[in-house]
């Protein structure tokens, strides 16, 4: 079976918690590149917290599957004329074959079907190397910061001072 991309529904949650705790947390993610576990403790998500972010109205989940496989997710919220991107994570034995690129593209579909023509986001200011490949990829650094701030520590226990920066990209239907 080819790969496709899917919503994530309430029955995605279980696997969808071990995809993006396993891409950013733990040694497993450190058999990727988009590792945060040597600047937070803790668990990046829980289960309880991906059923509200998949029923929120303004809220879509985009799945990467591979057949059953569950290879990569990315979150995608209005925030009135442009779409929040978050929650980007591709199973850390997998990454640098192109899912993230490719999830990326459909975020841009998603947010041009919403009538949306802006998407951006927050990334942790000193993952250089997550900001690099934002760049390579049409995003540009704006000169927002927001602090970062984590409503509950089991989502994170900061090993080091830390702020967020924020990246955005205009979308048009050529860039497509």
């Amino acid at each position: 079976m080819s790969a496709e991309t899917l919503k994530a529904t309430a029955v995605d949650v279980v696997e969808l918690n071990k995809l993006v705790n396993s891409a950013y947390r733990g040694d497993s993610s450190r058999q990727g590149w988009t590792t945060e576990a040597d600047m937070l403790d803790g668990t990046r998500i829980d289960e309880d917290i991906l059923k509200e972010i998949i029923q929120r109205p303004d809220t879509t989940v985009l799945l990467y599957k591979d057949g059953s496989r569950l290879l990569g997710c990315v979150e995608l919220r209005t925030d009135e004329k442009k779409i929040y991107l978050g929650m980007l994570s591709v199973m850390p034995n997998t990454q640098g074959k192109g899912i993230g690129k490719r999830l990326l593209k459909e975020a841009e579909v998603y947010a041009l079907e919403q009538g949306c023509n802006k998407i951006y986001m927050t990334v942790i200011s000193v993952r250089t190397e997550l900001i690099d490949w934002y760049v390579r990829h049409g995003y540009h650094l704006t000169d927002e910061r927001k602090p970062f701030k984590m409503p509950d520590v089991r989502f994170g226990i900061p090993k080091q001072e830390l702020e967020f920066v924020v990246l955005e990209k205009i979308i048009l239907p050529l860039s497509l």
